[in-house]
C-alpha cells in the first residue's frame, strides 16, 4: 500500500531544488544552504526519498586529498515526476495560528 499523503513543506522544497537540475549531482551541504535547513532536517529527507526510491546516491569520486568523499544525490525519474506534481499542486493553506492560553485553566 502507498501512501497519498502529500510531502512536507520541506520535503516539497527539497524535491523541487533538485528538480532545478534535475540530472546534476547535488550535495547535501549546498542544498542545506540553498534551503536554510539544517543537517539534521536535511538528511532524513534526503534519507528518505532514497529509500523510496526517488533519489539516486553516489560518493564523489574525485575527492581533494586530505578530505574524504562526500555524498551526491540527484531525483530519479520517479523523483523528477514527483516535482512535477508538487510544483503543479496548489500551495498547502497556511497552518492556523497556535494558541497562546493554556486549554484548560484550574480554579
Amino acid at each position: 500500500m502507498t501512501r497519498s499523503r502529500r510531502p512536507s513543506a520541506q520535503t516539497t522544497a527539497v524535491v523541487l531544488a533538485l528538480a532545478e537540475e534535475p540530472t546534476a549531482w547535488r550535495y547535501g551541504y549546498d542544498l542545506c544552504r540553498q534551503l536554510g535547513l539544517k543537517p539534521g532536517s536535511l538528511y532524513p529527507i534526503l534519507v528518505r526519498l532514497a529509500d523510496r526510491a526517488l533519489l539516486e546516491t553516489a560518493w564523489e569520486t574525485n575527492a581533494p586529498a586530505g578530505r574524504p568523499p562526500r555524498h551526491l544525490y540527484r531525483l530519479t525519474g520517479s523523483g523528477r515526476a514527483l516535482a512535477t506534481e508538487l510544483a503543479e499542486a496548489p500551495p498547502r493553506p497556511a497552518a492556523s495560528p497556535r494558541r497562546t492560553e493554556p486549554r484548560w485553566q484550574g480554579a
